[in-house]
């Protein structure tokens, strides 16, 4: 049996709907990477503001709480609570912030993606935050979600783990989840 040879429209149509199956349907993978943000300046000052703030120098922590929004550059992060973790010892890092660690109504935004999620820790020096909590990443049109999101900020990079779900936007200028920006 012989089988009929594809050509012109009915080949370019045929093309296009499989590409579009095999990105809009539920990811079958348990793990999807996906480009996030632009770059990232971990050395920019930390700006954070909330209606209150509970200090514990002796620990090395400092709890903002009610309405907390973090600001580094691009980087934007917004919760209902923030813990932020200094740098301890003696030397030039001392008292410098290490981590931020944040809970409640979770929002993080850079450049144009964002992602929303219940919990996130943010380490600063290396640029890496991990959400948790029913993750949801939006990039322009295109979204997913997953129960996790470990994000680098300086590669731009960001994974998503856990029942991953894509909703792609055919014709959208952003990239397609999971496809490498130029």
């Amino acid at each position: 049996m012989r089988l009929p040879v594809l050509t012109g429209p009915v080949l370019t149509a045929t093309v296009l709907a499989a590409t579009i199956l095999a990105v809009a349907a539920p990811a079958t993978a348990q793990e999807t990477t996906v480009p996030f943000g632009e770059s990232h300046d971990a050395t920019l000052p930390v700006e954070i503001t909330s209606e209150s703030l509970q200090l514990d120098q002796a620990g090395g922590t400092a709890v903002f709480t009610g309405d907390v929004r973090v600001g580094q550059g691009q980087f934007r992060l917004a919760a209902d609570r923030i813990q932020v973790f200094y740098v301890s010892g003696s030397g030039d890092a001392q008292g410098t912030v290490d981590r931020m660690e944040a809970d409640g109504n979770v929002t993080l935004t850079n450049g144009e993606e964002a992602a929303q999620g219940a919990r996130a820790v943010y380490q600063v020096a290396s640029g890496i935050v991990d959400m948790s909590g029913d993750v949801l990443l939006t990039q322009g049109p295109n979204a997913l979600s997953s129960q996790t999101l470990h994000i680098d900020l300086n590669r731009g990079t960001a994974q998503l783990d856990g029942r991953v779900r894509t909703i792609f936007t055919p014709g959208s200028t952003r990239s397609s989840p999971g496809e490498s920006r130029p």
